[in-house]
């Protein structure tokens, strides 16, 4: 599937449309072929959200904001600053209880994902974003581990000029969020600089965040076929509370509650990253391009957890404190080829690519003798390496005017290794490592019937190996120390088909078909103590659909629509804990997590002369189950959202205003649920009514 995914695009598909050929969509994506080019044309499911959507009228903190309109994701705002948010593409990285994965992420080209499949989303900077692809079915595999999906953000290119914009904005429970923007281009050097600070008080209990964002690109050409990049950027928070989650009667009786332990020991999570990239590309001739990056970043995380003091003393525990200090780096360097073949045309892209991730974790008690909440005795001291080195190939072949195959394989080299510093009586010396091989090849084919209606089949295979934190716990009796080294990647193949139509040149639908097999599923074996130890469960199923249709008509009205099915389940049985008969997760038991319908709609009306639009959404999910032995779920829910806007321009300035409102008929529900959580504490509500405003100018010479 690939729509363009903007609000504000609904409304003025008509004018684009005439102005443009009728029959070509206007969606330039770069993601599945590493170049520019029509999603229209491309044999994969790929949506593309435009700066209109991701910033107008919108409050530009979390990346579920924008996501909310493709279908096949699911991005939820848990209201938990100190956990992220909540993604998961076609079921894949739905058991994740912090942080993405199962999800590749980039922001510019620079990986936000590590190579063991761990990615965060906090870098990520709405407000100087320029666009965001989403990429979904079998051709992530070639982005290498990890990959049930794609998504990646673009910074902006700041026009001819200066251009200064500040932006404020204020909301419900104590929420702000303040920005500046610098931009311009001068001497063909192409610069773009933001800066905000966003604080809330939280809608629940314990839930106050705080967060200070930084983020610039800067682009120099060398000669008129060669330019390079900077981009750099930095967050910082500090102390964001973590209200945990609340079990059903916490939740049923008061959705703002907060655990009595998340007081008691001060739950909370403080991080700090720095990241620099560079980019190198130049055009060799008419048919060759090469292409540089290298990057690296330092990210600190020290997390207060609410872990029972009785546990924490085992001489096993970790302790309460997670301490993580990480240096990342890494680089992809490729080389592009076009040549014509009789009436036909083919290209191709060949790279290497390097990630490299060094982690010093420590544990710590969450206590000093009967005060909780503090840093005690040293318990975990360790170093961890993970590495990837890939090597890829994709290409294009074009014979005529009505086909194209788009194949492609990757070849993936994960390795992992834990040097153990902390070594005591009943906690002996747990070093070790473990090697991952995976070759992930990918086809698909485009059968262009005529210049409207396109369709398309795809074929591809990926793994996703476990993450160090899914790595960090083994199984068993005694609650053993070290690593679990027995835990495997898990491998996917994935059928894809579906048509791309446009109806006429206002309106767009696409529709997509898919079925996913997995090999040896990673999921939970226990989660108690603070220790969650995880598994290889065997086989497991997702078939699903996803259709969008968006478009407008001509008295400035448009719509957009986005609905999912998706059916994901356990295809084998495997034991959850101890195996016990209610424990036994059988054939056909729904993946948690994972919600089997999800519906967003929204209808706008622009009033061009008075600078006014308005839009109307309505977002649906069906329940989701909360744990693999399906014994409770979130109910569905369907809300309702309402903003509007004017816009003011003159010539030098342009000012904007909105209004948002949230949640309109002030419904309770859970935003999203912690899968598998050992205590039961699953429910993460979302907010009641809720009220944004804010006001933006921007003043270029």
């Amino acid at each position: 599937m690939a729509l363009d995914c903007r609000s504000d695009e609904t409304a003025s598909v008509a004018e684009n449309a005439r102005t443009s050929n009728a029959h070509k969509p206007l969606v330039i994506v770069i993601t599945p072929s590493r170049s520019e080019q029509s999603s229209f044309d491309l044999p994969v499911s790929i949506d593309r959200i435009d700066q209109s959507t991701i910033q107008n009228n919108a409050a530009k903190v979390n990346l579920s904001e924008p996501l909310i309109r493709v279908p096949g994701v699911v991005a939820q705002n848990r209201q938990n600053y100190a956990q992220d948010l909540q993604i998961s593409v076609r079921g894949f990285g739905a058991r994740s209880s912090f942080g993405v994965r199962g999800v590749r992420l980039y922001a510019d080209g620079i990986p936000a994902t590590m190579p063991d499949g761990q990615g965060q989303t906090s870098h990520f900077d709405l407000g100087s974003a320029d666009r965001i692809e989403v990429l979904r079915g079998p051709f992530p595999a070639l982005y290498g581990n990890s990959s049930g999906g794609v998504i990646a953000l673009f910074t902006e290119d700041a026009q001819p000029g200066f251009t200064l914009a500040p932006f404020a904005q204020l909301g419900s429970y104590g929420t702000s969020n303040l920005g500046l923007k610098a931009a311009g281009e001068q001497a063909a050097i192409n610069y773009v600089a933001n800066v905000s600070r966003f604080d809330t008080d939280g809608y629940r209990a314990h839930s106050a965040a705080t967060r200070d964002t930084a983020n610039a690109k800067l682009r120099m050409p060398l000669d008129t076929d060669a330019a390079v990049t900077l981009i750099a950027n930095a967050v910082s928070m500090k102390n964001i509370q973590d209200p945990l989650g609340l079990a059903r009667a916490q939740f049923e009786a008061d959705p703002r509650s907060v655990q009595p332990n998340a007081i008691a020991f001060n739950t909370r999570k403080s991080v700090s990253q720095q990241q620099l990239g560079l980019k190198y590309d130049k055009k060799l001739n008419s048919d060759d391009s090469v292409y540089a990056m290298l990057y690296a970043g330092d990210r600190s995380t020290v997390q207060y957890q609410a872990i029972p003091v009785s546990a924490q003393t085992a001489p096993t525990s970790s302790g309460g404190v997670i301490d993580l200090s990480r240096q990342y780096s890494g680089a992809d360097i490729r080389w592009a080829h076009r040549a014509n073949i009789n009436s036909g045309t083919l290209q191709w892209t060949t790279g290497i690519n390097y990630d490299n991730l060094n982690e010093d974790r420590r544990g710590y008690e969450n206590f000093v003798g009967t005060t909780l909440g503090v840093q005690g005795n040293l318990r975990r001291n360790e170093n961890n390496n993970v590495h990837n080195f890939d090597q890829y190939l994709q290409a294009q072949w074009e014979p005529n005017a009505r086909w194209l195959l788009l194949a492609g394989v990757r070849r993936s080299h994960v390795s992992v290794r834990s040097q153990d510093h902390y070594i005591v009586t009943g906690n002996g010396d747990d070093s070790g490592g473990i090697r991952y091989h995976r070759w992930s090849p990918v086809l698909g084919v485009t059968f262009k019937s005529s210049d409207s209606v396109h369709f398309y089949a795809s074929y591809g295979e990926g793994f996703e190996t476990p993450t160090l934190n899914e790595l960090s716990y083994r199984a068993g009796a005694a609650a053993a120390s070290g690593f679990n080294f027995g835990l495997k990647p898990s491998h996917s193949e994935n059928y894809e088909t579906g048509v791309k139509t446009l109806i006429n040149e206002n309106w767009r639908a696409n529709l997509a078909v898919f079925h996913i097999d997995t090999k040896q599923e990673i999921t939970v074996l226990s989660n108690s103590g603070g220790r969650s130890v995880f598994q290889n469960a065997g086989k497991t199923r997702r078939d699903g659909a996803e259709l969008a249709l968006a478009g407008a008509w001509t008295n400035g009205v448009g719509a957009l629509i986005s609905y999912s099915w998706l059916r994901a389940l356990y295809a084998e049985s495997f034991c959850s804990g101890a195996c016990a008969a209610t424990t036994q997760v059988p054939v056909g038991n729904r993946i948690p997590g994972v919600p089997s319908q999800t519906f967003y709609g929204e209808l706008s009306w622009r009033e061009r002369a008075l600078g006014f639009i308005s839009t109307l959404e309505g977002k649906y999910a069906s329940k989701i189950y909360v744990d693999d032995v399906n014994s409770d779920a979130a109910p569905a829910y369907f809300v309702m959202n309402l903003r509007a806007g004017f816009e003011q321009i003159s010539r030098s300035w342009r000012w904007q205003e909105f209004l948002r409102v949230d949640n309109l008929g002030d419904r309770r529900y859970a935003g999203s649920v912690i899968v598998n959580e050992g205590n039961l504490r699953f429910f993460e509500s979302a907010p009641g009514r809720n009220y944004l405003a804010g006001i933006s100018a921007s003043y270029s010479w």
